[in-house]
């Protein structure tokens, strides 16, 4: 009989036999060594247990396959390896990798503990603890637990703001689940694409997430959990790029496909996400009511970064409606909760919108002392759109007190870092606003020069310039109970900027 092994790869670690690491999850290949590992734990086996080849081998092979695969001469199949262990009695793991299989049990278990830890304290205590695990799976062998312990690695990174650092857990994630299909990967996918986000490459991240999708409809591998994490993604870039269509799209498609995925975070997440763009749509109520849903669910599951992002957006959708005081308590509330975790790129970015609403209530003082202090935390490789909002705003302060010049500066250094980034929105705005500016001045020529560069980045909106918009997943079906988010309208400056 002519098997093949398919399965079976890992380290050896039952006595006498040399550890080695095992091949990447999935991968269907095998080697010389790992016949030659299955046959020795065989043999062993067998004789512990006092059985035959034969006994070994029906009803379904034969002695002389026994024989063959004990020396090592032939790679079982996985039909064949979990047939052998059954007759063992023991787990197709052990006899497949050679270790016990409450070790990657236990392991697993400690995984969700770490992630625990990351949802409800700091990031850099979570971090920790996956650093020992992904030590512990590399010596293991454990190809998806490296990989789960890397995801969280990179999501406790995204908290601390080291956005580099974040990339390259994330791309070793993809790595090591190179032969993975596509939604198990996702998860990296996405988490490379906000740390773009964070860093103000918003063309990237869509870019990113964009042929992801495209990759999974194209293919047939329409998961609808992987296709609502990335869909929902995608919309915080769409945003900030004025790109309004696509990220309406984004939701609605995520929206249909939300009945079908029972975990709740990721449904949580597209509440939270759509919300952003009912809020762009003047659909405040709306998006109050989607943000409830989110904070309900991320409260039930401890998760307090994200509910912290829930008072943030909740934060921007008082201030629109006028409630200042309110607006105040919900921004504090989510910086706070964000600096409780230590989470320094997100508290400072909550603070930017603090600060704007500190200089609408007449706290002028207390608006640009936070203004400069958040301009040392933030720079064009680490929140690039939230330091142009935050020199946008000291603009504004400088300006309403006379001091031109100096607003001047800082609306061009605004200027410069949301070009960078590509945020076309809040670039039309501040374009406007130098505009106005120039012309008090009596600059004339200056002044239509800074209206001409806003109307040209606002000149194709709902666009990202990166050809054709993903493709709809087959099965998908937008709501027609107009409950989805609109693309006919355009977000006010300072739409909260948040990773999706």
């Amino acid at each position: 009989m002519n098997e093949k092994r398919t399965a079976g790869r890992g380290a050896g670690t039952f006595p006498g036999e040399e550890p080695h690491v095992a091949d990447a999850p999935n991968s269907s290949h095998g080697s010389d060594s790992d016949a030659e590992a299955i046959g020795r734990r065989v043999q062993r086996l067998r004789a512990e247990r006092g059985l035959t080849q034969r006994q070994l081998a029906e009803p379904a092979y034969t002695p002389a396959y026994v024989s063959t695969l004990e020396a090592g001469r032939v790679r079982p199949s996985e039909a064949a390896v979990r047939h052998l262990a059954e007759r063992l009695g023991v787990t197709y793991e052990e006899l497949a990798t050679g270790r016990p299989a409450h070790l990657a049990t236990d392991l697993r278990l400690r995984l969700v503990e770490a992630q625990r830890t990351l949802a409800t304290g700091a990031a850099e205590d979570a971090a920790a603890t996956y650093s020992r695990l992904l030590a512990e799976a590399e010596g293991l062998g454990l190809g998806e637990e490296r990989a789960t312990a890397l995801l969280g690695l990179g999501q406790c990174a995204l908290e601390t703001g080291d956005l580099p650092v974040a990339r390259e857990y994330f791309e070793s994630a993809e790595q090591i689940l190179r032969d993975a299909p596509l939604p198990r990967r996702a998860p990296a996918v996405r988490g490379r694409a906000v740390a773009h986000l964070l860093a103000g490459e918003l063309r990237y991240a869509c870019y990113l997430l964009e042929s992801a999708i495209d990759e999974l409809n194209s293919s047939g591998l329409q998961d609808p959990g992987a296709l609502l994490l990335l869909y929902t993604a995608s919309i915080a870039p769409y945003m900030d790029m004025g790109a309004h269509a696509r990220a309406a799209q984004a939701g609605e498609l995520a929206l249909a496909l939300a009945p079908q995925v029972s975990d709740p975070e990721l449904v949580a997440g597209l509440h939270r996400s759509v919300a952003r763009t009912l809020i762009a749509a003047g659909r405040t109520t709306e998006a109050d009511a989607s943000l409830a849903k989110a904070a309900e669910i991320y409260q039930q599951l401890q998760i307090r970064t994200e509910m912290a992002h829930c008072h943030w957006m909740r934060g921007y959708v008082r201030a629109q409606d006028g409630d200042l005081s309110g607006a105040e308590a919900e921004l504090r509330a989510a910086r706070d909760m964000l600096a409780s975790k230590r989470a320094a790129l997100y508290t400072a970015q909550v603070e930017v919108e603090l600060a704007d609403v500190l200089r609408r209530s007449g706290r002028t003082t207390e608006a640009r002392e936070l203004l400069h202090r958040l301009l040392g935390e933030l720079h064009p490789e680490r929140g690039s759109v939230h330091a142009g909002g935050a020199h946008r705003l000291l603009g504004l302060v400088h300006e309403d007190e006379g001091d031109l010049e100096a607003a001047e500066e800082h609306y061009v250094s605004a200027l410069a870092l949301l070009e960078r980034a590509g945020a076309a929105g809040d670039l039309a705005d501040i374009c406007r606003l130098l505009g106005d500016l120039l012309r008090r001045l009596g600059r004339t020529e200056a002044a239509m020069d800074a209206y001409r560069t806003g109307l040209g980045h606002r000149a194709s909106p709902g666009s990202t310039t990166l050809g054709p918009a993903p493709v709809r997943p087959p099965a998908a079906r937008v709501p027609s109970d107009g409950a989805g988010p609109s693309a006919r309208h355009t977000p006010a400056p300072g739409t909260p900027r948040r990773p999706a």
